[in-house]
């Protein structure tokens, strides 16, 4: 599993979270992003040349496989980009020193989201912005049902993904008030229900 982890998932993830679909989310959900910010689980980098007008970008990624594949995405940018190998529930930055927190498809998979989600209110400055899109557990009984069935095996092939976590819950219960938030399934993966907003806290 180690050998998976190193050398299959990161081209994996480079894939399933590159395709059409997502960039067009992803556009939609990075349009209000500005200031520094902080991005939680950058990944292979696939956010990084759509942000603009923004000052400094934190990516952080616990992978350095990962970091390896986003740092070429990260050259010739018009904005400084910074990696911080580490987890999103330990994060090395000051308190209220981040206008906006970024998290795409990562509270899925974050081993302790509460966790994660405290951090990410302790770095957000007063009147800071958390923008996030992810995966999610359905409202509806037969589809999540397939979910919490599928999650504690395909997480392990996924990067840890659980699409049976109720992020919107999540959010909520860390303290974050919503200004927006939206619910939808994937066209392509009908058992990948997103919940994407905005919130404060």
């Amino acid at each position: 599993m180690r050998l998976y982890q190193k050398y299959v998932l990161p081209r994996l993830l480079e894939s399933a979270m590159g395709t059409s679909e997502i960039e067009i989310l992803r556009r939609d959900v990075l349009k209000g992003v500005s200031g520094v910010v902080l991005e939680i689980g950058v990944g292979p980098g696939h956010n990084l040349p759509i942000y603009r007008n923004i000052l400094k970008l934190y990516a952080l990624e616990p992978s350095q496989e990962l970091i390896n594949i986003a740092r070429t995405r990260a050259q010739g940018l018009s904005f400084p980009v910074e990696f911080l190998k580490e987890s999103a529930e330990n994060i090395s930055l000051a308190d209220g020193s981040i206008d906006t927190v970024v998290s795409t498809w990562t509270l899925c998979s974050i081993p302790d989201p509460r966790v994660a989600l405290k951090e990410i209110a302790r770095v957000i400055r007063p009147g800071g912005i958390f923008i996030f899109i992810d995966h999610g557990a359905s409202p509806h009984a037969l589809i999540r049902a397939m979910q919490k069935i599928l999650t504690p095996i395909t997480k392990y092939f996924t990067g840890n993904c659980h699409m049976d976590r109720d992020i919107e819950g999540l959010i909520r219960e860390a303290g974050f008030r919503l200004r927006t938030v939206s619910h939808f399934y994937e066209r392509s993966k009908p058992l990948m229900f997103n919940t994407q907003g905005t919130a404060m806290h």
